[in-house]
């Protein structure tokens, strides 16, 4: 069972040659410091790709999302992301200082569950 009521979604683009990097630092350093953070339960990431569904009688294809990476958040209440645990937790390690200024086109959005 999800005890999480909130959906925080961070969307972004890096500099391809930084990828691995930015794939390093966010899977060993920036979702373990942020699940530190009282009310962070579960960090997910993904990459966007090209792909097919069927609707409405037909096949359509996708073209992958115009921001590569995504990274899904489920928390308790949006005052999470606003905390001072999360403050502290966000410039930890190397995201602050080494990759963050190579990534782009970022996006946030919260949701609740319904």
């Amino acid at each position: 069972m999800n005890n999480s009521k909130y959906l925080f979604i961070v969307s972004m683009n890096v500099k391809s040659e930084y990828e691995n990097l930015f794939n390093e630092v966010y899977d060993t350093e920036h979702i373990p410091y942020l699940l530190e953070v009282p009310g962070v339960n579960k960090v997910s990431r993904a990459k966007g790709e090209p792909f097919q569904f069927s609707i409405a009688g037909e096949t359509k294809d996708m073209e992958a999302s115009s921001q590569k990476f995504v990274a899904l958040y489920e928390i308790d209440n949006p005052g999470v992301v606003k905390s001072d645990e999360w403050a502290v937790a966000v410039e930890k390690g190397r995201w602050s200082t080494e990759v963050r200024e190579h990534t782009s086109e970022r996006s946030h959005y919260m949701y609740k569950y319904i």
